[in-house]
């Protein structure tokens, strides 16, 4: 049986900017709900609800039971604004469902069983989740708040397809309508490559390798002053003569 989440909100008469910025100061967060055929309705939500409601993963995948003005109304979070530094929100947008009509929605994968596969046992194996959501088109009423991943039997080299997960009864992924090349990796086990680090020189053998290097080969080029040295000595013997 599905969980149920209740969102209490209330019917907003004020619009605009100015009205929002009042809203938020007396702690309260603008919201707009649409879709079903229905006129578009501007609400209103205690702030600290729905924040607390925020911070569970089912609250961005789940059928929220909207309570408004004593009726319950099926809805999906469509949108959700944040302030960029402070813990509040902003804006709200809830789309109406109909239960005969398929929706689309990401929800979160959790991948179960890593540690006691092969792969996850093995020293120098990198397992990499490519994916931590997947779109998927169902009924309303087939709705799972998450789709879980089983890796117990994963090995290294092995590559976990979306073909490959497990979806739960009237659940599909409509990018495997596509074809193959939208088949994408979900997971990744691979081996950790090391890269090889050359030796250091010790300074020692660096300071022969310049010394050897330094001195010049006989009959070199290097050579030239030694024969220029033997000049004098031999102009003395020319003297004496």
């Amino acid at each position: 049986m599905a969980t149920i989440h209740e969102i209490p909100a209330e019917t907003r008469k004020d619009e605009g900017k100015g009205a929002s910025r009042r809203l938020r100061t007396a702690g309260k967060v603008p919201a707009i709900l649409y879709g079903s055929s229905e006129t578009p309705a501007s609400i209103q939500l205690e702030h600290n609800t729905v924040w607390l409601a925020s911070q569970h993963e089912w609250f961005y995948s789940a059928i929220l039971d909207l309570k408004l003005e004593g009726k319950t109304q099926k809805v999906l979070l469509r949108d959700l604004q944040r302030h960029p530094f402070k813990a509040q929100l902003l804006h709200l947008d809830f789309q109406r469902v109909d239960e005969n009509r398929a929706i689309r929605i990401r929800v979160p994968l959790h991948f179960l069983n890593q540690e006691k596969s092969p792969a996850g046992k093995m020293a120098g194996v990198l397992i990499s989740h490519a994916m931590n959501d997947v779109e998927i088109a169902c009924l309303p009423k087939d709705l799972p708040e998450n789709i879980t991943v089983d890796l117990s039997e994963l090995k290294l080299g092995d590559i976990v397809h979306l073909s490959d997960v497990k979806l739960p009864s009237g659940v599909e992924i409509p990018a495997l309508r596509l074809g193959k090349e939208h088949d994408a990796a979900v997971v990744t086990a691979q081996e950790i490559k090391q890269e090889v680090e050359a030796a250091p020189v010790v300074e020692g053998e660096a300071a022969a390798a310049g010394a050897t290097g330094a001195a010049p080969a006989a009959g070199a080029t290097g050579a030239a002053p030694a024969t220029g040295a033997a000049a004098p000595a031999a102009a003395k013997k020319d003297e004496k003569k």
